[in-house]
C-alpha cells in the first residue's frame, strides 16, 4: 500500500486545493465545505486512502489506542471481556493493548506503567480483587463489582445471587451448599450476600471457600461434596462456572446423578457451560453491554482532556452503570429427590 502522504497530495492536486485542505477535511477539522470533504473523501476512496495513525497522533497529541488490563487471561471469563472491550473499542475508532496481571498487585502497577509508556490515551481496567485504582496518569474506566468504591461499570452481581436463590428454592430445595473460592473477592461476596439475602427462614445454606479448603488438604483436593449429599444437601450453588463444574465432575464422579440427585449451578455463562452434561444452569453477565458502558465513558473522558494537559490520572468520574445479570436455566438444575438419598461409594478419591 502506497504511503498516505503521496496520497494526500495527488488528492489535493486532483482538486485544485491543498494539502491541508484535503486533511482537515478527512479529519472533520477545520473549515471546509460539505460539498468539497463529500468530492474529498470519494477521492480518497476511490484511491484507497487510509490515515497515517502515527500522523494523527503528531497532529493530535493522541495515539488512538487504549490499554485493558486484565487480572488472569487464564480464567476463561476474562477473555471473553477482552473480546467484548475490542469489539467497543474498534467501534469508536479505538486499537486496544492487553496486559495481564496474573492476579499479583505488582504485576498490575508494572503493566499499567508499561501501557502510560506506550502512549496510550486511556485504560480500562479490570483491577486485581481488593485493588482500588487511582492516579494512573490517564484517564480510566474501572470495570469491578458495585461493592467497590470509584469504579465506572459492574455486573448486579448481587442481584444474580438473588436471582440463583429465588430459582433453587422455588424448585424446592431447603438445604444447600455455596461453593465460593475466595473470601476476599468482593465479587464473590456480593454474589454470595446476594444468595442469602433471597433464602428463607426454612432453607439452610452452608458456604464452602476452595482456598481455605486447599489451604489444609492441597490443590486439587475433594470438596467433600459426596458427603454433603448423604448429610442432605440438594443443591450446589458455585459463585462461578469453573467451580461448578468442578463440583458436577466430582459428584458424577461418586456416582451421583445430577439433577435428579443434586442440582448444581454456576456464574458467568461461560462458553463451555451449555455443552457440559449436564448443560449448565447458570448466570449470564451482559458482557456487550459492559464494554460498551467502560468504553463510551472512557472516550468521554478522553475527549474531555487536553493533549497538551493531561489528567493527573484520577478514574473516570461518569455516573456509575449497574448492569442486570440474567439467569440461564438449563439441564442441571431440578426439583429435589423426594426421599432421603442413601449414601454412596466414592469412586477413586482420596480420603
Amino acid at each position: 500500500m502506497a504511503r498516505s502522504g503521496p496520497k494526500l497530495t495527488r488528492i489535493a492536486n486532483t482538486l485544485g486545493v491543498s494539502a491541508a485542505t484535503v486533511s482537515n477535511a478527512l479529519s472533520g477539522k477545520g473549515r471546509v465545505s460539505a460539498e468539497l470533504t463529500d468530492r474529498i473523501r470519494s477521492i480518497a476512496a476511490d484511491l484507497g486512502y487510509v490515515p497515517s495513525q502515527a500522523g494523527r497522533a503528531l497532529r493530535t497529541g493522541r495515539s488512538g489506542v487504549i490499554g485493558l488490563v486484565l487480572p488472569d487471561i487464564s480464567n476463561p471469563l476474562f477473555p471473553q471481556i477482552a473480546q467484548a472491550i475490542e469489539f467497543a473499542a474498534s467501534s469508536a475508532g479505538y486499537g486496544v493493548l492487553i496486559a495481564d496481571s496474573r492476579g499479583d498487585i505488582a504485576i498490575q502497577t508494572r503493566a499499567i506503567e508499561r501501557l502510560i509508556e506506550r502512549g496510550v490515551d486511556g485504560m480500562v481496567i479490570v483491577p486485581r480483587r481488593g485493588t482500588r485504582i487511582a492516579d494512573v496518569g490517564c484517564p480510566v474506566a474501572v470495570v469491578d463489582t458495585p461493592s467497590t468504591p470509584g469504579n465506572t461499570v459492574a455486573a448486579d452481581h448481587w442481584d444474580g445471587g438473588r436471582q440463583i436463590a429465588d430459582h433453587l428454592v422455588g424448585l424446592g430445595h431447603r438445604h444447600l451448599l455455596i461453593i465460593g473460592n475466595n473470601p476476599a473477592s468482593n465479587v464473590q461476596n456480593d454474589r454470595v450476600g446476594g444468595l442469602r439475602s433471597a433464602l428463607r427462614e426454612d432453607v439452610c445454606a452452608e458456604t464452602l471457600w476452595i482456598e481455605r479448603l486447599e489451604e489444609v488438604n492441597g490443590k486439587g483436593c475433594s470438596l467433600g461434596l459426596a458427603a454433603k449429599v448423604a448429610e442432605g444437601v440438594t443443591a450446589f450453588a458455585a459463585i462461578s462456572d469453573l467451580h461448578a463444574l468442578r463440583a458436577l465432575t466430582e459428584l458424577q464422579r461418586a456416582g451421583i446423578h445430577v439433577p435428579e440427585q443434586a442440582s448444581v449451578t454456576g456464574f458467568d455463562d461461560l462458553i463451555w457451560s451449555p455443552v457440559v452434561t449436564p448443560a449448565l444452569t447458570t448466570i449470564r453477565m451482559d458482557m456487550a453491554r459492559i464494554a460498551a458502558i467502560a468504553v463510551e465513558a472512557l472516550v468521554r473522558a478522553i475527549g474531555a482532556e487536553e493533549p497538551e494537559h493531561p489528567s493527573v490520572g484520577a478514574p473516570v468520574c461518569a455516573p456509575f452503570s449497574k448492569v442486570p445479570m440474567q439467569l440461564v436455566v438449563r439441564q442441571s438444575t431440578a426439583t429435589p429427590p423426594t426421599t432421603a438419598t442413601p449414601p454412596f461409594v466414592t469412586q477413586g478419591e482420596q480420603p
